[in-house]
């Protein structure tokens, strides 16, 4: 039989586990820096596009339909105009892009 070797038990010391971070560290900074925070920024500004949405705004909604906004009904919904004589009644959060924008408001 051979005679087995003590062996110590390796204690970390604090440069080491810091060392062992930095990797992590660096990928959720890389992360953050080219995924979360331009789809923040696209998302804060499709928001605002939302909210400035006016009677005579020609938008696309996100089904692809071309249409004419007629009436703001509330802070939620919008009416719009499809074609003529063919209306409908659109949550805001479904405008995937304003095209044009319409009459001023009065």
């Amino acid at each position: 039989m051979t005679s087995a070797w003590a062996q110590s038990e390796a204690v970390p010391t604090t440069g080491d586990v810091f060392m062992q971070l930095v990797p992590f560290a660096l990928i959720v900074l890389v992360m953050w820096a080219l995924v979360i925070r331009p789809q923040q920024k696209r998302a804060r500004a499709h928001q605002e596009m939302i909210k400035a949405i006016q009677r005579g705004d020609m938008v696309i909604t996100a089904g692809g339909l071309v249409a004419k906004v007629t009436r703001v009904v509330d802070d939620n919904e919008v009416d719009i105009e499809l074609s003529d004589g063919v209306k409908a009644r659109l949550m805001r959060r479904m405008i995937s892009d304003v095209r044009t924008k319409g009459e001023p408001r009065s």
